[in-house]
């Protein structure tokens, strides 16, 4: 177990640097400067060329990696070009957000999937079946922020049920807080669902053919008692795996849907950055949210040990 969690930390950190020199490139090729981005396009050559030897930009690609590097190693994640405030502080302020609309639209998929997956699988090749896969197409097909103008345009222009946009913070109440976190939460949570209808299913009917289910049929288990006892515990392990990967989907679909929505997240935080070309910005909400994926496939990794005994590391 020691020798796993050493290999994984360090794959962790590859991950770190791997995703740190990719975004880092693909923020040079990108077109436009940050400091004709701060000053605007009347700014003089001069007053470009000051400003960007003042934010460091005037040196080589790979002492500008390394200095950023380096100050994340020490936990600074540099200050913002444009607010002028601390990185990390701007992600505390919305990440908070962000992995709620998450955890919440994966706690919908969930609760929405699993359980149409299994009813899929027992009652297989029946309307009930159909209906679900049919739901389950839907899903993967849809993208997220068309549906997402979707639910505004029934459930809050049309029938006025639920807000069109914004987000409200606990303190202000439970069911207003809740409110705003149904639509968004659907509108990305469609996706996951589709795909976790799809392998619950899958994974269920191979299950259920298996000769350790056949035996405890023999034994007069009930049906209840083989869904619940034998075969989900044994279904669920591929569909933890889509639930990890898809974690990171869901960050980074958050983008689309906090804009969609008007969400003060690290999403539109994210985007904002990108179009004003703040470097610092982009680099540490972009780390963050890699470390959060690296973090949850290693959760997932110990989930199949609680599921599946048999299932050891070495």
């Amino acid at each position: 177990m020691r020798r796993y969690i050493v290999l994984r930390g360090a794959q962790m950190i590859l991950v770190m640097i791997g995703v740190t020199v990719l975004c880092f490139f693909m923020l040079k090729v990108t077109p436009g400067d940050p400091a004709t981005a701060i000053l605007g396009v009347q700014a003089s050559p001069q007053e470009v060329e000051r400003l960007r030897r003042s934010l460091g930009l005037d040196q080589p690609w790979f002492v500008q990696l390394g200095i950023w590097a380096g100050n994340v190693m020490r936990g600074d994640l540099g200050i913002s070009y444009i607010s002028k405030k601390p990185v990390s502080e701007l992600i505390l302020t919305r990440l908070p957000v962000t992995l709620e609309l998450t955890i919440f639209s994966m706690l919908l998929a969930i609760l929405i999937a699993i359980p149409a997956g299994i009813i899929s699988a027992v009652k297989r090749n029946t309307w009930i079946d159909y209906f679900f896969t049919g739901f389950s197409l839907f899903g993967v097909s849809m993208p997220s922020f068309w549906f997402g103008i979707l639910l505004i345009l029934v459930f809050s222009l049309w029938l006025g049920w639920l807000p069109a946009s914004g987000y409200v913070p606990l303190q202000r109440g439970i069911w207003p807080h809740f409110r705003s976190l149904i639509l968004p939460g659907l509108a990305l949570g469609l996706f996951l669902a589709g795909v976790l209808v799809r392998f619950s299913r899958a994974s269920m009917v191979e299950t259920l053919v298996q000769d350790y289910i056949r035996t405890a049929r023999a034994k007069g288990l009930s049906n209840r008692h083989i869904l619940l006892g034998h075969a989900l515990r044994n279904a669920l392990i591929p569909t933890v795996t889509i639930v990890g990967i898809q974690f990171g989907a869901l960050l980074g679909g958050a983008v689309i849907i906090e804009t969609v929505f008007a969400f003060p997240g690290v999403g539109t935080m994210l985007l904002t950055a990108v179009n004003q070309r703040d470097y610092p910005v982009v680099m540490g909400v972009t780390l963050v949210i890699a470390l959060l994926y690296t973090i949850t496939n290693l959760v997932v990794d110990f989930i199949y040990m609680w599921l599946n005994p048999r299932i050891r590391f070495g």
